[in-house]
């Protein structure tokens, strides 16, 4: 795929529930080189791709720290800059929290309500690796927590009440199965893991 500047695009293979690197905590990235910059921009292109608004490194194969936000496609956001979050940690949690209706690209048309604070305070580094503290709230708030969670090996249907999550349980077989149709590249099997 062509990018706007000639630069030839990758689409990456989405990881799909089931893939062991989705339940790994990923690995802090120690420099960021030119491989680095490649991975982060297909990361966005797959994730663009897939009508997503975020994308962590595992989801793509990568044990990296890794995760890319672009909520400007939503309503209300549509100033708000694409962000890169390197080695981030959240470093503080409002009490304030709400429920929302999540999904994620490595669980394909499966969506559940989840409870999480409205507000965040997030540490992370940009690509020179200097660091930033932001405060996040509302839909920023609420994707950063999404994709950090990734980073850590969890997926937003570890939040769903069992009873629901029964519910769910055709739908994660059927996706872990590759026995439904996806309208983006994914994932070959539940081995599959790229290195960096």
């Amino acid at each position: 795929m062509q990018h706007k500047n000639g630069k030839l695009m990758s689409l990456l293979p989405i990881t799909l529930y089931g893939d062991k690197i989705l339940r790994k905590k990923a690995q802090k990235v120690k420099e960021v080189d030119i491989k680095t910059i490649e991975l982060i921009k297909n990361m966005f292109e797959t994730m663009r791709n897939a009508s997503g608004i975020g994308l962590a490194a595992n989801q793509i194969g990568i044990d990296k720290q890794i995760f890319v936000i672009d909520i400007s496609q939503v309503e209300g956001y549509e100033k708000t800059k694409p962000m890169v979050f390197i080695n981030p940690e959240i470093v503080e949690y409002s009490k304030e929290k709400d429920f929302f209706e999540e999904g994620c690209l490595s669980i394909p048309d499966v969506r559940a309500d989840v409870l999480r604070p409205q507000q965040i305070k997030i540490k992370y580094c940009d690509t020179d690796l200097n660091e930033h503290i932001i405060e996040a709230d509302d839909l920023l708030a609420r994707v950063a927590q999404h994709e950090y969670d990734h980073l850590l090996g969890i997926l937003f249907t570890d939040y769903v009440e069992e009873t629901e999550k029964g519910n769910l349980k055709n739908n994660l077989h059927a996706i872990r199965k590759r026995s439904v149709e996806f309208t983006y590249p994914v994932s070959e099997n539940i081995d599959y893991l790229l290195r960096l």
